[in-house]
């Protein structure tokens, strides 16, 4: 067993809420290794050589130009970063692919919807699911951008619902190929894709099944006009239509009826690596603000003086620095995962797919929290500069424009929102984590009398490890509740669900910055972390009370007298800090560094 892997203990997904989680066993992007470090320097040369001159062009719909960088980025190796070597890729960890992936997108969304399109949802599903023979004629020219690849499983019909899609596939008389007719809308790479992967149904099957489609205007294979889109300007968005398309036998994807389970899963990885996808992206906007602030004067004195403007860059810093926090501690969590299967003995594709699927949870917790940020980060940098802002001659406008659509894609948020607490449950069910025991605890203690004791808080996150915990007990009881009360009928109760899951989302972010933090403190020193400290203070707080509102939705809409009364004042109990924090000194100390750094600087 590897060194990575055998020196902690890996928490199955899930397990963060019920387990607690030592800091020496997360990792962060101060431990990037020195292949890692040269990586995203590649990447970084990459995107300030062909992509950040260029904006202008991206966002007057230059398709070729995307076609272009992603063409350069194949023949620099990026789009195979996760394909094993023996198809042409680099064969890197799972860590370095969300590294990639990351520094790629920050510039402009069509980049980054168009790597994220190809080097996931469109590269690998044949790399996990295709047959060695599949494998060998595809992948290895996906991999080098020699071609590219789309994903088409979205219909007019079947959007979050994916299953319900109505193409259909008919097996021919001899039984040596498919013809597939249907309808499929926004698919990204449309415009330049050499092979599809195609949804169909086949015959009355519950479940739809996958297909490798190469790209044959001779095999009724067109297109409808590139779509007029709210942002992402130059990623190809078109719709494809197939009209008997013959596609061999030899080109199914996986089995009959298997196309569900690879869109799902397929979706899992899409959703952590859209996460990775906005963390540079508020990393420039954040580096942008701050040199306009420092640039523009007002009243004689440069805007980033201003207590109102510090207050936004301190945010938009604190939520870019804990969003990278996590995002890089699920990847680990998956990648230490991979590396156990594998060295139990389970093929790359098993070990990968069963890897990921672990860490589900978190990946719709990532793809939330994440692409929430990023659009918020966004808004606050059009706010910055004023009406300037609001000019496509700066790069706010853009990036707002391009950060919309985060929510939308890989599942909405609210689909994500409601999947995140029901697989927990799921899981619960299947005894993966233990949920009713820690929730039954909290029922106790909540008829219980508190401990008036005044804990020692004279260690370093004493207190919000401490309020952690409690974060954690008000999910617990809210949803441990909920489950009792609604039984399998929760999932109709869709309101509940979306509050449930902001408290989970909130305590695994806010959790994953405090373990960050700490242990670079404890490695680097306390006063190397001073406004790290401060970020992890200052979002702890906000999820605090954020979590405080949406618990106290929750319990409203479904407790009533007594019930009601003893979960309000759990909740009160929950919730409350012994010493609270300064929020407007931190927010301070946060903005003064980066002002005093003109960028984004943590």
């Amino acid at each position: 067993m590897s060194d990575t892997t055998e020196q902690k203990d890996i928490l199955r997904g899930g397990q963060f809420l019920v387990k607690e989680t030592s800091c020496e066993d997360v990792f962060t992007p101060e431990d990037f290794n020195e292949e890692q470090k040269m990586m995203r320097e590649s990447v970084q040369e990459f995107v300030e050589r062909e992509i950040i001159p260029h904006k202008e062009r991206f966002e007057k719909k230059d398709y070729e130009l995307t076609e272009e960088v992603m063409r350069k980025a194949g023949e620099l190796g990026f789009l195979g970063i996760a394909v094993p070597e023996e198809y042409d890729g680099l064969g890197m960890g799972f860590v370095s692919t969300m590294l990639v992936c990351d520094y790629i997108s920050g510039a402009t969304g069509s980049i980054a919807t168009a790597f994220g399109a190809h080097t996931g949802i469109g590269t690998m599903p044949i790399t996990l699911y295709g047959t060695e023979e599949q494998k060998k004629k595809y992948v290895p020219k996906l991999a080098t951008g020699e071609w590219f690849g789309a994903y088409c499983l979205t219909e007019p019909g079947a959007g979050s619902d994916a299953n319900s899609g109505k193409t259909k596939a008919v097996l021919s008389e001899d039984g040596k190929h498919y013809s597939i007719s249907g309808q499929k809308m926004w698919i990204s790479n449309a415009g330049f894709a050499n092979v599809f992967i195609v949804f169909a149904r086949i015959e009355d099957d519950k479940n739809i099944t996958g297909f490798i489609v190469e790209n044959d205007a001779e095999n009724g294979i067109s297109f409808g006009e590139e779509e007029k889109k709210l942002g992402i300007h130059s990623s190809s968005t078109r719709q494809v239509f197939f009209n008997e398309t013959k596609v061999p036998v030899e080109n199914m994807l996986a089995g009959r009826g298997e196309g569900f389970k690879i869109a799902m899963n397929a979706l899992n990885v899409g959703r952590i690596k859209l996460a990775a996808a906005c963390l540079d992206a508020q990393r420039q906007v954040t580096t942008n603000s701050v040199q306009y602030a420092n640039e523009r004067v007002q009243f004689k004195t440069p805007i980033a003086q201003f207590g109102a403007i510090k207050q936004k860059l301190a945010e938009m810093a604190t939520s870019a620095y804990v969003g990278e926090s996590a995002s890089y501690r699920a990847a680990k969590n998956i990648e230490d995962r991979i590396n156990l299967r594998l060295e139990s003995g389970n093929s790359h594709s098993e070990a990968e797919l069963k890897g990921v699927e672990e860490y589900a949870i978190e990946c719709s917790i990532l793809k939330v929290a994440c692409s929430e940020d990023v659009q918020n980060c966004s808004d606050e940098g059009i706010q910055i500069f004023g009406g300037m802002g609001f000019s496509a001659d700066t790069p706010m406008e853009a990036a707002w424009r391009d950060a919309r659509i985060s929510r939308i894609y890989e599942g909405t948020n609210e689909i994500n929102r409601m999947l995140s607490v029901g697989m927990l449950v799921k899981k619960a069910m299947k005894g993966h984590v233990d949920l009713l025991g820690p929730a039954q605890a909290v029922g106790q203690e909540l008829m219980g009398i508190p401990s008036f004791d005044k804990p020692d808080y004279s260690e370093l996150f004493a207190e919000e490890k401490e309020m952690i915990k409690k974060l954690k007990k008000v999910f617990l009881m809210v949803a441990g509740s909920a489950v009792q009360k609604f039984g399998p009928q929760l999932e109709e109760h869709q309101q509940l669900l979306l509050a449930a899951s902001d408290i989970l989302i909130e305590v695994y972010m806010a959790e994953s910055a405090i373990l960050r933090t700490e242990k670079n403190a404890k490695r680097f020193g306390e006063d190397s972390q001073k406004e790290q400290i401060a970020m992890t203070q200052l979002y702890l707080y906000n999820a605090v009370d954020k979590i405080t509102t949406k618990a106290k939705e929750g319990i409203i809409s479904f407790a009533e007298g007594d019930e009601l009364k003893m979960m309000l004042m759990g909740l009160k109990r929950f919730t409350k800090y012994d010493n609270f924090p300064n929020v407007v000194k931190l927010r301070t100390e946060i903005a003064d560094k980066l002002i005093a750094e003109n960028k984004y600087c943590f």
